[in-house]
């Protein structure tokens, strides 16, 4: 890491911030913090899943210029493929960078594509964690700050006291949609007519890789679905690491 970023302290900065506008939440808390604190040194990253549509059409009007961050896995849902060049489209996204993990990797780690069956964390360590924080390193020694997540409260126990605002090893977390409920995000598709994923009117509640996904039955946990009897419920990609990021496989 350069110098600059090891003298910039998320939890004191996520202290600060939370301190000026821990109040709120959604387009406001989006539009307080780049006007104000983190214009240039804010990104997002999308899944492009079933709920992303609501948080990408609020960064889009606060400034459609923040990269978006797309981690294409190589082993996700066509629809899902097609539904991530349909919103870059429709909300004149301006810079969208899409990342893939290592084929070298896969190649040793992973050379028949069944270690999401296996072993499921390795199999979401070379697909997602590891390729995220290498790019995570590098945007952070651009001087990027700030990492925006589309993760509710209401989604799983994982993710419950969620604040609007934390630290996360290297870069400040902004989780606008954090005290957001389930019909928050119904209420907002509706409002604004936004495009929904293709697999959710199929019981696809929460949307990963293809491998891991699951239809979810009507009022269960939404990310029930993902790695469906398997005890496992995040990909890691939201946990904190050692500071650095970028790890070895």
């Amino acid at each position: 890491m350069t110098d600059s970023i090891a003298q910039f302290c998320p939890e004191s900065e996520a202290a600060r911030l939370r301190g000026l506008y821990g109040h709120l939440s959604g387009a406001a808390l989006l539009d307080a913090l780049v006007a104000n604190d983190l214009g240039g040194k804010i990104m997002l990253s999308s899944s492009f899943g079933a709920e992303s549509a609501v948080l990408l059409d609020m960064v889009a009007e606060v400034d459609p210029t923040i990269p978006v961050i797309f981690l294409d896995t190589r082993r996700l849902f066509g629809e899902t493929l097609r539904y991530q060049k349909t919103l870059t489209d429709h909300f004149g996204l301006e810079d969208v960078r899409i990342i893939n993990p290592d084929d070298g990797v896969l190649l040793r780690l992973d050379p028949d594509d069944m270690l999401f069956n296996q072993d499921p964390d390795k199999c979401c360590h070379i697909r997602k964690v590891e390729p995220l924080d290498k790019f995570m390193n590098k945007m952070g020694n651009l001087g990027f700050r700030a990492w925006i997540t589309g993760r509710k409260n209401f989604q799983a126990a994982t993710r419950s006291g969620l604040q609007t605002i934390e630290a996360d090893t290297d870069f400040i977390k902004i989780n606008p949609l954090a005290d957001w409920t389930g019909e928050d995000i119904k209420q907002a598709f509706l409002a604004k007519n936004l495009p929904p994923h293709p697999l959710v009117a199929n019981g696809f509640k929460s949307i990963g890789c293809m491998p891991c996904t699951s239809r979810v039955a009507e009022g269960a946990d939404p990310r029930s679905g993902r790695w469906a009897g398997k005890a496992k419920t995040e990909c890691g990609i939201h946990m904190r690491r050692p500071s650095g990021l970028a790890s070895s496989i």
